[in-house]
């Protein structure tokens, strides 16, 4: 699963003073048990293997081209934690690819142990809720290009604790709260469409970006590369592509090709 930075040029289609000069398409890669694998609303139950060998899939994302890899560990995520998935991690890092990783960063210690490791940008997501300070530190630590948010919400309203439990807290309100606190990039993922293919929530992933003022990357139900152009012209900071990269409804190489038209913006 490739990613490539595409240049936009002239103004934002979307008012944001925070405005990116490129796109980034992410190719996901979930870890669970050492195996790629893509969950259905984040059910642990729904659960489809695509692979066993993490490496190859990483490897063949960067034979087609790809800058960043988005890697989430859904063992660290549900709190099952597998020595499985922390080796295949380790030799995804290895790869020389950026990295935004994700799943079970909720402390100090694994937030600087997975940047420390090589990713190259590390997603909190439970603990920007539950311990604000820790996004604060983080920040401070690393800087701003190398902290994420991880904003997942069902119904507008946020979830946490690997989508298991609601925060009561409105995805939009979290966004203008971190922003405050000087975070920069946020993925943003509709839960109750992720895996399933049904589109991204578009309107809700511009409106928290609109907001919150956040570089925001879309997440959850991209089933084309007609979506991938859409949320491209509304000004987003990149998306995240899964399922449809693995049953091969999406072909990477092909979005980025000059026939797809997905080419840089100008205005």
């Amino acid at each position: 699963m490739p990613s490539i930075a595409l240049k936009s040029h002239g103004k934002s289609r979307m008012s944001n003073p925070l405005s990116s000069s490129s796109f980034t398409i992410f190719p996901a890669i979930d870890l669970r048990h050492g195996k790629v694998v893509r969950l259905v609303q984040g059910d642990p139950d729904r659960q489809t293997v695509y692979g066993e060998d993490p490496l190859a899939f990483a490897e063949c994302w960067k034979a087609e081209g790809a800058e960043w890899l988005h890697v989430v560990n859904l063992d660290s995520a549900l709190g099952t934690e597998s020595s499985a998935s922390r080796a295949a991690l380790q030799r995804i890092l290895g790869l020389g690819l950026k990295v935004q990783l994700g799943g079970g960063l909720r402390d100090r210690d694994s937030i600087r142990a997975a940047l420390d490791a090589g990713a190259s940008r590390a997603v909190i997501g439970t603990a920007a809720i539950e311990n604000p300070s820790l996004v604060d530190w983080a920040l401070e630590a690393f800087g701003a290009e190398r902290v994420a948010a991880g904003i997942d919400a069902q119904e507008g309203l946020v979830r946490i604790k690997g989508w298991t439990e609601s925060a009561s807290v409105r995805a939009i309100d979290l966004g203008r709260d971190l922003r405050r606190h000087g975070l920069v990039w946020c993925v943003f993922t509709d839960i109750s469409r992720d895996g399933l293919q049904t589109g991204v929530n578009l309107p809700a992933t511009i409106g928290l970006a609109a907001a919150s003022g956040l570089q925001v990357i879309a997440s959850g139900g991209v089933a084309s590369a007609e979506e991938v152009r859409c949320v491209h012209a509304a000004g987003l900071a990149g998306v995240i592509v899964g399922r449809a990269l693995y049953e091969g409804k999406i072909q990477l190489r092909s979005i980025l090709s000059q026939e797809t038209g997905l080419l840089p913006l100008v205005e």
